[in-house]
């Protein structure tokens, strides 16, 4: 193990700052070079093999992996939130995060994450598109209606945002020029955000259909809760499922509660919201229509259920009731609804997994 050469990175936007450390020898060195793969690549070969090289993950994403691997660097990117850092370690700097990498990863104590392919990224990436455009558009709605409340207009039906509540909007006067510019100007921002998202909604479902994560959107979205945006999210967010099982699926989303024990003494916390805060969301999101009345599959269900094999279809068909059943032993109980509607999306979770596990056998096993 120690024959290695390990390399911490600390990785930025216009620069790398490496530390190089060889455990047999003692024999350390440290380069401050341009953010370029070609660069740090070079640098790496100097020393003799094999070397293994590890940075943190942040906002400059995988690219630099990918090449050091093409080039035949053995390269992983370190889960941020589980870097070891002293109570008492006060300094943080470049140099010295580039050595704590570094020592970590040659004494094995560093937590990979996967490194997704580029076809996998770029999915997540319009996943994540489709989850900012819905956010935007909520805000823009937020706008709107704060400013007719601050001016005393309220739309007399319960229903918003359907076609008889638009032709309301447009028809409201607000009096002052200004005022109503800045209205007017509202109302077309709202109305282009959410034209935007109906073509981000079509493409996404387009692509969904199409890609190779296909069986597995198909296999989610015969739970209540989950559709085509769902789906697709959870689906490539996650990746291979197969890494997991029933009851680890819901500590690496962050969905099983805190703990500080010592001694005789046991506390739970909240939950950790480890890993994907987006998958998390999206299972947290769903849960919550585990809680309306069911009795058997809507239309909707009934045609997603012919898209999947039998297996598939009865075992969906079990977690909706069983999803269902444990809402209302919550209720019964009298339990909060947020902390209720979490555990159930922490069950949720496992039975994603369980649909999801078995149609990708072939996939590759990766760090968690």
């Amino acid at each position: 193990m120690f024959e290695h050469t390990f390399v911490g990175l600390d990785v930025h936007a216009v620069d790398v700052v490496a530390f190089a450390l060889t455990p047999e020898t003692g024999e350390v060195t440290r380069q401050v070079m341009a953010a370029d793969p070609v660069a740090v690549l070079a640098w790496i070969r100097r020393f003799d093999p094999p070397v293994r090289a590890v940075y943190e993950s942040g906002p400059t994403g995988y690219v630099l992996a990918r090449f050091l691997r093409a080039g035949g660097v053995d390269c992983v990117v370190a889960a941020s939130s589980k870097l070891l850092h002293a109570p008492g370690d006060r300094v943080k700097t470049d140099r010295r995060d580039a050595r704590v990498l570094a020592e970590m990863l040659a004494v094995g104590a560093v937590t990979e994450v996967r490194i997704p392919d580029p076809e996998t990224e770029a999915l997540r990436d319009l996943s994540r598109l489709r989850a900012t455009a819905a956010r935007d558009l909520a805000h823009a709605r937020q706008h709107l209606n704060a400013i007719l409340l601050r001016h005393g207009l309220r739309y007399p039906k319960g229903t918003k945002w359907t076609g008889v509540h638009r032709a309301w909007l447009h028809r409201q006067v607000l009096g002052d020029p200004v005022l109503q510019f800045a209205y007017a100007a509202e109302v077309e921002q709202a109305e282009m955000l959410e034209a935007r998202l109906k073509r981000i909604d079509m493409e996404l479902e387009r692509i969904a259909a199409a890609c190779r994560y296909a069986p597995v959107i198909n296999a989610l979205m015969c739970l209540r809760g989950i559709r085509a945006t769902t789906g697709f999210g959870l689906a490539v967010e996650i990746g291979d499922w197969t890494r997991f099982s029933g009851s680890s699926i819901g500590s690496y989303l962050g969905l099983v509660p805190s703990e500080q024990s010592s001694g005789q003494s046991r506390h739970q916390g909240p939950i950790t919201k480890a890993g994907s805060s987006y998958a998390r969301k999206l299972l947290v999101e769903a849960a919550w229509q585990h809680r309306r009345p069911y009795a058997r599959p809507g239309d909707r269900l009934l045609c997603q259920f012919e898209l999947v094999d039998p297996a598939t279809r009865i075992r969906a068909i079990e977690g909706n009731h069983r999803l269902h059943r444990k809402w209302e032993q919550f209720d019964a109980r009298h339990k909060m609804p947020v902390k209720a509607n979490t555990a159930v999306a922490r069950e949720l979770a496992g039975w994603c997994w369980s649909l999801a596990a078995p149609l990708q056998p072939g996939e590759p096993m990766a760090a968690a």
